[in-house]
């Protein structure tokens, strides 16, 4: 299993972005990781204000930064108290995705983790949300936290392809949440169904292609689940055939998980992004959390 040592938790001090700290605080208790809380403040809206108050830039940022630590103050002395957590903070100014990643690695952060800034923003996915921007930039895990948390997450689903990104998905799922159940969903199609419907093959046939295929991820999905270290007692598998993204939003509800685990496919998420991927549609449809494995 991945061991998780230091998470760093973004936030721009909203109440969505405090679900996301407060889910970090969780993960943080559950598996004894280093927390820390960053603020990255955007000058560039109170330029307008700084030329009516007569201010120079460096008072501007001071003032902002001084605001910005007070709240991170609070915020951390908050976690404290109901989750028992020690968090650090920082507040700087600057380019959001630049900090990010420029404090994600200084301090060798095993995970990040942001708010989705409310329903409409990501169930729009539009290219400009923080959330999928950082998605684009990070070199690791990322989690977008949906949901007000209420516990530790209990049921974790892992859609499966059988991509080399499979068995760090399952891996990262393990490590932030250690003692949740495991669902492995594998979703297929019949090759080139399409064509044979074209060709007019009949169903009997083509449902004997299905009846092939499902056997086959089965055995595949068994040897995955052996490989990664589960067991009957903490996982379980499910195959089904269909749409990839409509099987994981259904088995999200059905089996009632509290977290979905995503793998990165292909070398350039942002690329994955840009052209549609499972990866961006599950983020737009799913209820709960979505943790994104790089």
């Amino acid at each position: 299993m991945n061991q998780l040592n230091r998470i760093l938790a973004a936030t721009d001090l909203s109440a969505p972005a405090r679900h996301a700290v407060e889910r970090a605080a969780i993960v943080s208790k559950e598996t004894g990781a280093t927390l820390d809380l960053l603020h990255v403040a955007n000058l560039a809206p109170l330029e307008r204000l700084r030329q009516l108050i007569g201010a120079t830039s460096a008072d501007m940022e001071q003032r902002v930064l001084d605001t910005a630590r007070h709240k991170l103050h609070d915020l951390a002395a908050a976690l404290q108290q109901r989750f028992g957590v020690v968090a650090g903070t920082q507040a700087v100014a600057g380019s959001l995705l630049a900090e990010l990643a420029k404090k994600a690695g200084g301090l060798s952060a095993g995970l990040l983790v942001c708010g989705a800034k409310g329903e409409s923003v990501i169930r729009h996915f539009a290219l400009g949300t923080t959330a999928l921007r950082v998605l684009s930039t990070t070199t690791c895990p990322v989690l977008v936290v949906k949901q007000p948390p209420r516990e530790p997450y209990r049921r974790i689903l892992v859609p499966v392809d059988f991509s080399p990104s499979t068995l760090g998905a399952i891996r990262h799922a393990r490590s932030i949440a250690p003692h949740a159940d495991i669902v492995l969903l594998h979703a297929f199609d019949v090759p080139f169904e399409g064509h044979l419907r074209y060709a007019s093959v009949d169903d009997d046939t083509i449902n004997h292609y299905r009846i092939v295929a499902k056997q086959e991820a089965t055995q595949k999905l068994h040897a995955l689940r052996d490989e990664a270290g589960l067991t009957p007692y903490d996982s379980s598998l499910v195959v089904l055939h269909g749409n990839p993204t409509l099987r994981i939003t259904e088995q999200e509800q059905e089996r009632d998980c509290d977290l979905i685990v995503m793998g990165k496919h292909g070398e350039n998420l942002l690329e994955a992004l840009l052209i549609g991927s499972v990866t961006k549609q599950v983020l737009a449809e799913s209820q709960g959390d979505v943790l994104v494995s790089v």
